[in-house]
């Protein structure tokens, strides 16, 4: 997916750019320092879409959110702390999830049922109710940049950036504003990882359309990415679309259904990007592009397993050109191939052609890996498939990150 004539980067990445959004985030005391509570809240009730972890273990935030998406169909303001998750917490968790959600009512007198609530951090620890209901009472919402930056920063875990993207498009004559901000580094194996993601869009849509759309572009940028092949108990993304742009409402006949679509795809691409290169410990993105597979899920397959693979990445870190890891990988991806017709390139340079060895120059591939952005390209001539998946490097950092996450 690249960026079209019809479609616009926005130079001012913020959640609050399209229209009837506000936002804040502050520090209430749940982590030593750092801010850890944030609201983004709708002028007016919003048509929402979600996509959710599949781990059977599910924290108790999200499914209080979940309930909100699939039988309120409409969200108007979501609630967010991190330093914990309040996962594995039993029935009080829930009861906690809950209060947040009531908290954010009074606070800014929007009914209970149309507030979606995340969480994100240490696991299996109960959620310090006491700040929280302290920091509600503290957020002040706005439509500055620095208020998307605030809520940007307080979602933030194990994060060394703030992730957030922002385009324009126009439909129906009316400008529409997609804008979205994320979070994740560690714990990244969406299947539809710990990831969040919030996007907010001034476009008109329903519900069920919007979800539609949602679930058309996750499989090819949330769950395209991988770091270290755990899924969350945590994981989600929200959509939230107000109509205030004005544009006729947005169905999948309407004839600039597919702009619409595409810009949301441009959206979340870009923050799956921004995950998966800000893996804890990472120095490098790696992309992997996967033609000739037999269907395009097939390629979206194989190209996770081969970004997935630990071998591949720790091979990537070190610039080595360890092609063989590539091939053995592509093997066990499942999927179906030709094993005598693979062809394999380290950004331009040639290293397999019809699963044979081909000579190239060691030093002129060392140095392409020691670039921070790397693309892996894998040919199966075997059919019309095309799929692409992003990871990162496997470092020591990344050890040393997790062993001392809860010290």
């Amino acid at each position: 997916m690249t960026i079209t004539p019809t479609l616009k980067k926005i130079e001012r990445k913020s959640l609050v750019s399209p229209k009837g959004f506000t936002a804040t985030g502050i520090h209430c005391g749940i982590k030593h320092k750092k801010k850890d509570l944030a609201v983004v809240i709708s002028d007016v009730p919003a048509s929402v879409a979600g996509v959710f972890t599949t781990n059977a273990i599910q924290a108790a935030p999200l499914k209080v959110t979940k309930d909100v998406v699939y039988n309120t169909k409409k969200m108007q303001a979501i609630l967010v702390n991190s330093g914990n998750a309040n996962a594995c917490t039993g029935k009080q968790g829930h009861l906690d999830a809950l209060a947040m959600q009531q908290l954010a009512s009074d606070q800014f007198n929007i009914a209970a049922n149309l507030i979606g609530v995340a969480s994100t951090g240490v696991i299996g620890e109960p959620l310090p109710m006491a700040p929280i209901i302290h920091g509600v009472s503290k957020l002040k919402a706005n439509d500055e940049l620095t208020g998307a930056l605030d809520f940007a920063q307080a979602i933030m875990t194990t994060d060394t950036v703030m992730k957030s993207t922002s385009y324009a498009t126009t439909i129906d004559g009316k400008e529409i504003v997609i804008a979205g901000v994320a979070k994740g580094s560690g714990m990244i194996e969406p299947n539809m990882a710990t990831m969040l993601g919030f996007i907010t869009t001034d476009a008109a849509i329903e519900s069920e359309d919007l979800q539609a759309a949602l679930s058309s572009v996750t499989e090819k940028t949330f769950n395209s990415i991988t770091v270290d092949g755990d899924t969350s108990t945590n994981d989600m993304v929200l959509v939230l679309a107000n109509g205030l742009a004005g544009n006729n409402t947005l169905t999948p006949t309407h004839p600039e259904w597919s702009t619409f679509v595409d810009a949301l795809e441009m959206v979340s691409q870009d923050l799956a990007k921004l995950i998966a290169k800000d893996g804890e410990g990472a120095t490098k993105l790696i992309e992997v592009n996967v033609t000739g597979a037999v269907s395009d899920e097939e390629a979206r397959k194989i190209a996770k397993t081969v970004v997935g693979s630990p071998l591949v990445k720790t091979a990537v870190f070190g610039c080595d050109a360890n092609w063989g890891r590539i091939i053995a990988a592509v093997g066990y991806s499942g999927m179906q191939i030709n094993p005598d017709t693979i062809t394999i390139k380290l950004g331009d340079i040639l290293v397999v052609e019809d699963s044979e060895p081909v000579k190239f120059s060691e030093d002129q591939a060392m140095n392409y890996l020691k670039q921070h952005e790397i693309s892996i390209s894998v040919d199966l001539h075997h059919g019309s498939g095309e799929g692409r998946a992003w990871g990162c490097d496997l470092t020591y950092d990344y050890v040393q990150i997790n062993a001392s996450y809860r010290s």
